[in-house]
């Protein structure tokens, strides 16, 4: 009897101790055949450490991708952000369905998007695969399989695929399926976890596997329609967030087919500019994937519009990869996004002086002309400061129900006088300080009105007068006039001749505040050279008009009847670079002055009006 105890407490002991042992029974593991027995349980297999993208910043502040296809562009955003990618995503580049499936798939695993095509050697793409060390492609649809490297895993899925089937080939959770109307902007705007199943308008999902739904309490199936994404352009550019929401994908319960893969860190700094009529699905994918935020920038030239500028300042970039050749020249772009960062605005709004994207409002400029303090030389000087900057509002508002631009008031100051007396320098001319000039400067600058310095040399020269005042030409809202009425030779004297200029002292100004501008990163100046005579600014045709910088205006200053200015007018536009052209209502001399109506009559319309 005592040995039958004995042998049940034996019994219920080792029962305890193999309780104790194995706390989860509830999670079986495969069978195992170590040292030759068979045991129910076995040791988990270790879980994989999810393999991650390494992103790169590019080496210049602004890269422009420029390829003329999509296939290219993707390729060029591949090789700009990504270093490496353990996984990338194949589709082929005619099928927008293949190329909607492939961009949810790379944005929600944080992979390249590239395509395949017939029309183009698939090499590069295959070499482009092999510098990132892929290990593992999704193929989507028809896109062809040869081109992923031999040693790499690849993993089919069809085009238009449901989020169930394309989130068992990932490991992650996709969003619901949402079919867009606008393949890039829908692409541009994903981001957010869990990441949507983008499908072409009227395309079902491929089907899946999912018990039938029991009837309702009416006998009928329950039927779910897809959303639709009606895709048009923001009317404020605005950036796509860097970062989704949360820590990265979120895993399937399903067995992936691709390794498991956790988001890339976003790279600091780097933004994508979009807009510029080269937005396409699989680049835009690729810089979603990589967590780019996106500022839409219509036109190319982030200076256009105040809300252009708004934007890249909030987005504070340190690098830009931009989509389309219409972006410009790299070095371009950097000085301009430099300047759009700033935030700072040009009277009028935007950064430029005359913006001339499409769907972007044309400036024109109505001025009064002169110097602060002297009846004698013009309108401007007939008040106080003050009452200035109201009769400039007041004449620009005449203007406004006349054009469909905005029209800017402005004030053109006289910064060197032309002078019967040789000056204490032999100049000349009389210089005005520039504590002279401040206080109109700065009531202009709170008002919104655009300044023009206006220089008269006499015998100096427009460069060495031009940098006198490069405190007031470092502000953003002033510009610089040139008057070749008044640059004298050497043994000239003014009111005996019509002054002159050489181009080339002409091309030095300009270069010299291009730069200041650039370093500056101020907005655009306009640059004004006054004119009546074709004598006036020798070799004419040799002007350099190629500063982004800056406006060059070509003023035609004739004064008297209106038939000689228009004959004026004429002559000077006859055979003329490419500027903008100013026009001067003088408001004694002309015979008639022309009303608001009439100036804006004349043919082309004037972009800059001046009263004196």
């Amino acid at each position: 009897m005592l040995g039958i105890v004995t042998t049940v407490l034996v019994v219920v002991l080792v029962g305890a101790l193999l309780v104790v042992a194995r706390p989860d029974e509830r999670e079986p593991v495969a069978h195992g055949t170590a040292t030759g027995t068979t045991s129910a349980f076995a040791t988990p297999s270790p879980t994989p450490e999810p393999a991650v993208a390494v992103l790169q910043q590019p080496s210049a502040a602004a890269t422009v991708l420029a390829a003329p296809d999509a296939p290219g562009a993707a390729l060029e955003a591949s090789a700009a952000v990504f270093a490496t990618a353990p996984v990338a995503v194949l589709a082929p580049a005619d099928d927008e369905a293949a190329v909607l499936t492939g961009a949810s798939a790379a944005v929600a695993v944080g992979a390249p998007l590239l395509l395949t095509s017939t029309a183009r050697a698939d090499r590069v793409v295959t070499d482009e695969l092999e510098r990132l060390g892929v290990r593992a492609v999704l193929v989507v649809g028809d896109a062809a399989r040869s081109v992923a490297p031999s040693a790499a895993r690849v993993v089919p899925v069809p085009a238009g695929a449901g989020p169930d089937e394309l989130g068992a080939a990932l490991g992650v959770e996709l969003g619901p399926a949402r079919a867009v109307d606008d393949a890039a902007v829908a692409v541009a705007g994903l981001g957010s976890r869990p990441v949507p199943t983008l499908v072409v308008p009227g395309a079902l999902p491929t089907p899946e596997a999912s018990p039938t739904p029991a009837p309702t309490s009416a006998g009928t199936t329950p039927t779910s329609t897809l959303p639709t994404t009606t895709a048009s352009a923001p009317t404020r550019p605005t950036a796509t967030p860097a970062a989704a929401t949360g820590p990265g994908p979120t895993r399937s319960t399903g067995s992936p087919a691709l390794p498991p893969t956790r988001l890339p860190d976003a790279v600091p700094g780097l933004v994508g500019l979009t807009g510029a009529g080269a937005d396409t699905p699989a680049a835009l994918a690729t810089l979603r994937a990589a967590r780019v935020p996106l500022v839409a920038v219509p036109g190319g030239d982030p200076r256009a519009t105040t809300a252009t500028v708004e934007a890249v300042a909030e987005a504070a970039p340190a690098h830009v990869v931009a989509l389309g050749a219409a972006f410009g020249p790299a070095e371009q772009l950097e000085t301009r996004v430099a300047t759009a960062a700033t935030g700072v605005l040009a009277p009028g709004g935007g950064q430029l002086v005359f913006p001339e994207q499409e769907g972007v409002p044309h400036k024109r400029y109505v001025a009064l002309y002169g110097t602060p303090g002297s009846k004698a030389l013009g309108v401007l000087g007939e008040q106080d400061v003050p009452a200035t900057v109201s009769r400039a509002q007041r004449l620009a508002r005449v203007y406004r129900p006349l054009t469909d631009a905005t029209v800017v008031p402005a004030v053109e100051l006289i910064a060197t006088i032309a002078s019967a007396a040789p000056e204490d320098d032999g100049s000349y001319s009389r210089r005005r300080s520039v504590a002279e000039l401040r206080p109109l400067v700065d009531a202009a600058q709170e008002a919104g009105l655009a300044v023009v310095i206006d220089l008269q040399p006499g015998r100096d020269d427009f460069l060495t007068q031009a940098k006198e005042y490069t405190e007031l030409l470092e502000l953003p809202h002033v510009g610089l006039a040139l008057d070749p009425e008044w640059r004298l030779a050497s043994d000239q004297v003014h009111l005996e001749q019509i002054g002159s200029v050489d181009v080339d002292e002409v091309n030095a100004v300009s270069r010299w505040l291009a730069d200041l501008t650039a370093a500056r990163h101020l907005p655009q100046k306009m640059f004004v050279l006054h004119q009546f005579s074709l004598s006036m600014i020798r070799d004419r045709d040799r002007l350099d008009t190629s500063h982004d910088e800056l406006a060059t205006v070509i003023h035609v200053d004739g004064q008297g009847t209106q038939p000689a200015k228009r004959g004026t007018w004429n002559t000077l536009r006859a055979g003329a670079p490419a500027v903008h052209w100013g026009w001067k209502n003088f408001v004694d001399e002309d015979s008639p002055t022309l009303s608001p109506e009439q100036t804006f009559q004349v043919d082309p319309v004037p972009d800059l009006v001046t009263y004196q």
